[in-house]
C-alpha cells in the first residue's frame, strides 16, 4: 500500500473514531445515565431506541436492495438487448476474490479447501450453462443425451438413480 493511500486510510479511521465519539456523547447527554431511572422509563428508552434502529434498518435495507436489485435488472436487459456486452466470467471471478478477502478480515480464517472446490464445480456448472444457453451443436447433442430428446425431459434409469442417490445423502446427513 503506498503512503498516500495509508494517510488516507488513517484519516478516514480518524473522521470515524471523531464521529462515533460525537454520536456517543450526543446520545449520552439525551439519554443520560438511564440505570439511574425508573424501570418504566428504561423499558420505554429501550423500546423506542430499539423501534427506531429497526425502523432505519428496514428503511435503508430497503432502498440498498432496490437500488442493488434495480441495477442487476437494468444490466441484464441493457445485455439481452445488446447495448452492453458483460463478461458474467471476469466479473464472477473478481467478486470471489473479493468475497475471500472480506470473509478472511472479518473471521480470521482462509477458506477451506472444501469451499474452494464448491465454487470450482459451481463455475464448472455455470459454464456448461453457458454452453447450453448459446445452443451450440455439441450442448444440444449432451443435452439432448442426458435428458431423452428435444422435446422435453424424459425419466431415465439415471434420474432415478441420482434422485435416490441424493435422496439417501440427505437421509444420511439429517440422521447423523
Amino acid at each position: 500500500m503506498s503512503d498516500w493511500a495509508k494517510s488516507q486510510k488513517n484519516q478516514t479511521n480518524k473522521n470515524i473514531e471523531k464521529m462515533s465519539d460525537d454520536a456517543s456523547k450526543f446520545l449520552g447527554g439525551i439519554l443520560g445515565d438511564i440505570s439511574s431511572r425508573s424501570a418504566y422509563a428504561q423499558i420505554g428508552i429501550g423500546a423506542a431506541t430499539g423501534w427506531a434502529t429497526g425502523f432505519a434498518t428496514m428503511k435503508v435495507g430497503k432502498f440498498a436492495a432496490f437500488a442493488i436489485g434495480g441495477g442487476i435488472i437494468l444490466m441484464e436487459i441493457a445485455h439481452q438487448e445488446g447495448v452492453i456486452e458483460i463478461d458474467w466470467s471476469k466479473i464472477t471471478r473478481k467478486l470471489n476474490k473479493v468475497t475471500d478477502k472480506v470473509e478472511e478480515a472479518v473471521t480470521g480464517q482462509e477458506r477451506s479447501w472444501v469451499d474452494k472446490a464448491e465454487r470450482m464445480v459451481d463455475r464448472k456448472l455455470d459454464l456448461a450453462e453457458d454452453l447450453i444457453r448459446k445452443k451450440t451443436k455439441k450442448a444440444r447433442k449432451w443435452y439432448s443425451s442426458l435428458i431423452g430428446d428435444e422435446n422435453g425431459p424424459k425419466i431415465n434409469d439415471l434420474h432415478i438413480f441420482l434422485t435416490a442417490f441424493v435422496g439417501g445423502v440427505a437421509l444420511g446427513i439429517a440422521s447423523s
